[in-house]
């Protein structure tokens, strides 16, 4: 198994573990997502995760994440690599395409992915946990999906943290969880 190399970034929204193969990045999350705290603590144990700033794509993606919390639409993205089934690799296709400042539900994916497979229905909860098993948020946007009638439904990160970011991208600014806004630099 190939040895996984962190770092971490401060956004305006808390602390950010990023995980790279040193080549791509395999996983973004929140600090109190239970992957990071998982990540975080068997680093605390053992140097099982060395840390690495100066990889290029650690570099590339501080850069991005730069311009998406300075209310930019990046118009780049690092390397990614997501170990995931068929499925949730389709369903993490779709989230890919979700413009910044948009948003769809967990129904209108199954509906895409049901026509394209010429299924008559998908269930909607399949799509839910393939949204939710997502390893590398904000950059395969999994914030940006929905439940029925628009209603704001959960997010690994936190649905305050969800919030937040939907409404930073809308206004380009930033909403910290407690709900205040705050401009960007």
């Amino acid at each position: 198994m190939e040895q996984m190399v962190i770092t971490y970034y401060e956004s305006p929204l808390g602390e950010i573990t990023i995980e790279s193969d040193g080549n791509a990045i395999t996983g973004l999350w929140f600090e109190g997502q239970r992957e990071a705290e998982k990540i975080k603590a068997d680093s605390e144990k053992n140097s099982a995760n060395d840390s690495d700033e100066d990889l290029p794509v650690f570099e590339q993606a501080r850069k991005w994440l730069d311009l998406y919390f300075a209310g930019e639409n990046p118009d780049f993205r690092p390397e990614l690599s997501t170990q995931g089934t068929l499925f949730q690799q389709e369903v993490w296709a779709i989230l890919k395409a979700i413009p910044l400042g948009e948003t769809t539900t967990y129904g209108d994916i199954a509906r895409t992915i049901a026509a394209k497979r010429g299924m008559s229905r998908m269930s909607a909860q399949a799509v839910g946990q393939a949204v939710g098993s997502n390893p590398i948020s904000l950059m395969i946007p999994c914030h940006r999906v929905l439940g029925s009638n628009g209603l704001l439904t959960g997010y690994a990160g936190g649905v305050d943290r969800k919030r937040a970011l939907l409404e930073r991208e809308k206004s380009g600014k930033i909403a910290s969880p407690n709900n205040e806004n705050t401009e960007e630099k």
